[in-house]
């Protein structure tokens, strides 16, 4: 009879019962987590639409104010002036982590398999995002519920449950019901969740993040029947020519997306070097947000009229159309970078809409002929210069098909997808929060090993009882203390606890009380006492010889030893553990 292997349960020890129960145990943190979040994404977007009426932000509500138009000037500019400098001084001053934070916190979280945010830190950035939003800064509001949904997340860290990956699981839970809350699309909540936080497709995570995607979406779409961000007309029909000029248009979104992504980290980069309070940083914001709302209100606060009226030909002209492009790159740069905290979706939005309005404007205009309808071409290039900046592809392509039901329109907007993720994948990288990451010093382009790796210190992996001894110590002495402790080398230190060198055994005279401080050989190779064990394993590639020295940059005190086995062995657990993560059932 042929051996039946052992089941997963069976060889990690794990009862029917423990079976069980984890599997409810992970299944009522995805019902929880996506209840939650929802209720919590649905009352911000609800806060945000209040604030906007209560401080005469909305035209509408400017309008039915009856104030003479000096008032209204003075709160056009005073408003998000005094909006930016709050922010600020809650972001920079009062949150523990004193700087904005978002979905690229979220990413690192589960990436790195560490905590999110604390949740006071969590709490005032998204109070941030929403007075940012509130007084009509140029920021998304997508980012801030995605990173609050995370937060949430993050909470059942403490609850200690007894189940593998629970953290990063309910994360992505958290991430997943407010991407399905925010657009009514459940099944693209489910795919970001996983495209672009956990980046696996395991059993344990897939089950947890549909119960919550799919809780996010009854919450939002039918208990409080929220509308969908856009409309448009399923009637689509596309010509076989037209998909080069759907590629082109993927190519030009590519462009104009890594243009996006640059200008917010050069406004960020240039705002972090004014020399200005938070405060005063943010008040400069708010100002230009009040001079855009006299001169181009489209380009201010989330512009779901702007988007709206996007796919309605003939709402705009070209020349709007371009301006509100440009303006809304600038002044989306100059919030971000100057003090106000909230997301990078929604701008992106507005800016490809405005970009497919351009190009099927232009080739009109060229006197082509059968093209789709105006609404196709805003679509599309809507969902292709999002798509790079969030580094979701496949998400912008179920968005698409999720809120308009068009097949057709889906399949022109993957081919426009596509091309634009090519071009910005190739002279930019995977997605803005994955260059945020690494313009902190965490760089996930080599995979997910090769990031835990590199915030694993070999300091940490030091030997405790290394042969090291002072350099006037006896050869005869050191001999004995090799010989008892099973090595072939030993590190010595002078007085001042200062490395000077190793030697081997074979250095030793038989016997010889002379010191070893003329045998002493300078160290093939030293880490530093902060060197990763991603680059440990890289320098130690020509190695030869029992341990390597940690020796600290700046004081030259010897740290600690550490064998070539330890790193190793660090790189195989760390493998085997994400291993049995992306391959986990419930």
């Amino acid at each position: 009879m042929a051996h039946v292997p052992d089941t997963p349960s069976s060889v990690l020890g794990v009862t029917p019962f423990m079976m069980v129960r984890r599997i409810v145990t992970v299944l009522t943190v995805g019902l929880v987590i996506g209840a939650v979040t929802a209720i919590a994404a649905i009352a911000f977007v609800e806060a945000v639409l209040w604030l906007n009426d209560l401080l005469l932000v909305s035209s509408y509500a400017k309008v039915q104010s009856g104030l003479s138009p000096t008032v209204l000037l003075a709160i056009t500019l005073g408003v998000p002036m005094c909006g930016g400098a709050l922010v600020s001084f809650i972001v920079f001053r009062l949150a523990p982590i004193h700087r904005p934070a978002g979905p690229a916190d979220a990413i690192r979280a589960v990436q790195l398999q560490t905590s999110m945010p604390d949740t006071r830190s969590g709490l005032l950035v998204t109070l941030g995002a929403l007075g940012s939003l509130g007084v009509g800064a140029s920021v998304g509001q997508y980012g801030p519920m995605v990173f609050f949904g995370a937060v949430i997340g993050g909470l059942v860290e403490k609850l200690k449950l007894a189940v593998p990956n629970i953290n990063a699981i309910a994360i992505a839970c958290g991430v997943a019901a407010a991407i399905s809350a925010a657009f009514n699309a459940p099944i693209a909540g489910l795919v970001f969740a996983h495209e672009a936080i956990l980046r696996h497709y395991s059993m344990q995570a897939f089950a947890p993040v549909t119960i919550a995607s799919t809780v996010g979406y009854v919450v939002a779409n039918v208990l409080f029947e929220r509308a969908p961000v856009f409309v448009v007309q399923t009637g689509v029909s596309l010509h076989v020519p037209e998909f080069a000029i759907f590629a082109l248009m993927g190519l030009l979104s590519g462009v104009v997306s890594i243009v996006y992504m640059r200008t917010l980290l050069a406004g960020a980069r240039i705002g972090g070097r004014i020399a200005l309070p938070p405060e005063a940083r943010g008040a400069m914001a708010g100002l230009a947000v009040g001079l855009c709302a006299l001169w181009l209100p489209e380009i201010t606060g989330l512009g779901q009229y702007t988007l709206r009226f996007a796919t309605i030909q003939g709402a705009f002209g070209a020349s709007e159309m371009a301006m509100i492009l440009v303006g809304k790159i600038v002044l989306t740069a100059i919030c971000l970078g100057m003090g106000f905290v909230g997301g990078v979706f929604s701008p992106a939005l507005i800016v490809g809409s405005m970009l497919g309005g351009l190009v099927w404007t232009g080739l009109t205009a060229l006197g082509m002929e059968g093209l789709a309808a105006f609404p196709v071409y805003v679509i599309c290039a809507m969902m292709a210069v999002t798509s790079p900046v969030i580094g979701a592809p496949l998400t912008a392509i179920l968005i698409v098909f999720e809120l308009t039901r068009s097949y057709e329109l889906a399949i022109a907007s993957m081919v426009v997808v596509v091309f634009s993720n090519v071009v910005a994948f190739r002279f930019f990288g995977r997605s803005l929060f994955d260059m945020q990451l690494f313009l902190r010093g965490c760089d996930l382009s080599q995979g997910r090993a090769e990031a835990q790796l590199s915030v694993l210190a070999v300091r940490d992996y030091a030997v405790v009882e290394a042969p090291i001894f002072d350099v006037s110590l006896g050869q005869d002495a050191v001999r004995a203390e090799l010989d008892a402790h099973g090595w072939s080398e030993g590190y010595a230190i002078d007085a001042n606890g200062l490395f000077r060198g190793y030697l081997r055994i074979v250095d030793l005279g038989e016997g010889s009380p002379a010191p070893v401080s003329d045998i002493l050989r300078p160290a093939q190779l030293m880490f530093d006492a902060d060197t990763s064990v991603r680059d440990a394993m890289r320098l130690l590639k020509d190695f030869v010889g029992d341990a390597i020295p940690i020796v600290d940059r700046d004081s030259q005190h010897l740290v600690g030893v550490v064998t070539e086995a330890a790193i190793v062995r660090a790189y195989l657990d760390i493998v085997a553990k994400l291993r049995n993560e992306e391959n986990a059932g419930l």
